[in-house]
């Protein structure tokens, strides 16, 4: 795995669906801060694309940009804090929040932690090389993704889910890619920073991975958390 984790089977839960929704209006007001033009605000324009992608109504991305960018009154300013550990059986992970109260959250996620182990910053990060990822599908069965790859300037891809590609860029470089690859008929459904992992642990027990499975799920269910890092193979 060593990116994104996903917690299997969320999409087919409404309140799974609901918390989705939550995390990703949290972005978009985020990102507004910077602007709230999408289109001269790389990080709103992927954030309310893929807000799109799980059917955001139109009235409810336009409001979360809205108090983002200071347009509406009770505005609230979201930080990033970022954590990094150990799921049960010593599976490294690196956990991105946004908090409107970073001692809430620091309290948290120690409780969600007792199962495994919290580490310092760097601790965990250094294993980890920091990447723009893009999910896209090609424009015809055949296209040739490597030349793909080369003329729109990614560092490296591999296959995805459902015949698409990830294409991994430097971070400085996602949008511009991103672009490329759209400029060649590409459909890029996801455009994201991550950490992936360089050296992903194996959990081959079934038993064992059950337990970092549940770890993460816990994690994943708290409101603070945007997302999680997994290094596990």
């Amino acid at each position: 795995m060593g990116a994104q984790w996903k917690q299997k089977g969320r999409e087919a839960n409404a309140n799974a669906k609901g918390k989705v929704m939550g995390k990703l209006a949290k972005e978009i007001m985020v990102a507004a801060r910077d602007g709230a033009d999408p289109s001269m605000n790389a990080r709103l324009r992927m954030a309310v694309e893929a807000a799109r992608k799980v059917s955001m109504t139109k009235d409810t991305i336009e409001r979360a940009i809205k108090k983002g960018s200071g347009q509406l009154d009770g505005t609230i300013v979201f930080e990033t804090v970022t954590y990094e550990g150990f799921t049960p059986h010593m599976v490294p992970v690196i956990v991105e929040c946004l908090t409107d109260n970073r001692n809430r959250t620091s309290s948290n996620i120690k409780v969600l932690f007792r199962k495994g182990q919290l580490a310092t910053s760097g601790a965990i990060s250094w294993d980890f090389d920091r990447l723009g990822a893009i999910e896209a599908t090609p424009p015809a069965a055949g296209t040739d993704a490597d030349e793909a790859a080369i003329e729109a300037g990614a560092q490296d891809l591999e296959a995805g889910d459902d015949g698409q590609t990830i294409f991994y860029t430097a971070p400085t470089e996602l949008d511009l890619v991103s672009k490329a690859l759209a400029e060649r008929k590409w459909t890029v459904t996801s455009s994201k920073l991550i950490w992936k992992a360089k050296n992903p642990v194996a959990v081959d027990d079934e038993a064992k991975r059950g337990e970092v499975e549940a770890f993460l799920s816990a994690i994943d269910e708290d409101d603070d958390v945007q997302t999680l890092f997994v290094g596990i193979a």
